[in-house]
């Protein structure tokens, strides 16, 4: 059985990610130790939130190094939402240096006339990368769950592998390099969209547990 850790640190509500996973069949195990990290398949970090308080959490649980060791050795990772923001450097939201995985900052939505912040509700996804294998059998520009008012700004632009429009903004929805896959919007909300990326998340965990040198 695949075995995947979702990693609490008290940032939001996880029954709904490990349903979906569970349901693309894989066994879920929630924890915020090591050694259940270094054991498992495969890594996702959801999160809801605020940016210093859940950099705070992942910090007081000793997470940090964890995560970082663990993105280094080539595991399947899945951010999802504040599990997105916290792998850059900072965020406008706050004080606390993110995880610094990637270079670039979380940014808040700029104000404009009749536009509504958060960007809450659903929107179309901008598909940069549609050979990401987490896209497979989506369709091109697939609806899915948002509820953020900050979004992250990479300097690499070559890591963006989605976007979305608010308004006249157009952002980053998602990002993948390497093991390394997060996404802004919430895929345990966004309907069979979200759990068909859910499922091909599954499916490269198991991949690589079968071939460990299948990455991309």
């Amino acid at each position: 059985m695949t075995t995947i850790a979702v990693i609490d640190y008290d940032m939001g509500n996880l029954h709904s990610v490990c349903k979906g996973l569970q349901n693309a069949g894989a066994q879920t195990v929630v924890s915020d130790q090591a050694t259940v990290m270094d054991q498992a398949d495969g890594i996702v970090l959801p999160g809801v939130g605020a940016f210093d308080p859940a950099m705070d959490h992942l910090r007081s649980r000793q997470l940090e190094p964890v995560i970082i060791r663990t993105l280094q050795t080539g595991k399947p990772f899945l951010g999802i939402c504040l599990g997105l923001q916290v792998l850059f450097e900072g965020s406008e939201e706050g004080n606390e240096p993110g995880l610094g995985i990637f270079q670039g900052t979380v940014r808040r939505f700029a104000p404009e006339p009749e536009l509504t912040i958060p960007h809450m509700g659903w929107n179309q996804l901008q598909i940069s990368d549609p050979q990401q294998p987490l896209w497979q059998d989506l369709p091109a520009h697939p609806w899915v769950y948002f509820v953020h008012s900050y979004y992250v700004a990479p300097e690499d632009e070559s890591i963006v592998a989605a976007t979305t429009t608010h308004g006249r903004q157009t952002v980053t929805a998602a990002i993948a390099s390497g093991n390394i896959f997060a996404v802004q919007f919430h895929p345990e909300k966004s309907s069979l969209a979200g759990l068909q990326l859910l499922s091909n998340f599954v499916n490269r965990v198991k991949a690589q547990k079968q071939s460990p040198l299948v990455q991309r």
